[in-house]
């Protein structure tokens, strides 16, 4: 509504005035905690993405996996057990030795 009141050249000065993409936090208390949710969105989309490579692996190899188990894989983010489905998952037999605790 603004940007249709204004001249596109008054407009268009204004953005590139007022851009907020590249605003540097000033405070160690903001930087770091900018920092922190960095670290746990990254943490976040790496354990998504080796949960969902266990499902892939398995339905490449055409190994069933039941709803339930799926759910419990595309939920977990510890990276050890993580880590474990996918190199079982390209030997398993069948989805059950997912559930072998020793993995």
């Amino acid at each position: 509504m603004v940007r249709a009141a204004l001249p596109g050249k008054i407009w268009d000065h204004l953005e590139k005035h007022v851009n907020t993409e590249t605003y540097e936090y000033l405070s160690d208390w903001a930087r770091e905690n900018i920092a922190k949710g960095r670290a746990e969105a990254q943490a976040e989309g790496k354990a998504e993405a080796m949960a969902e490579a266990v499902v892939i692996i398995l339905d490449a190899r055409n190994i069933q996996v039941p709803d339930e188990l799926k759910d419990k894989i595309l939920v977990c983010r510890d990276f050890d057990r993580l880590n474990a489905w996918i190199a079982a998952a390209a030997t398993i037999e069948s989805s059950d030795a997912l559930l072998d605790e020793e993995l």
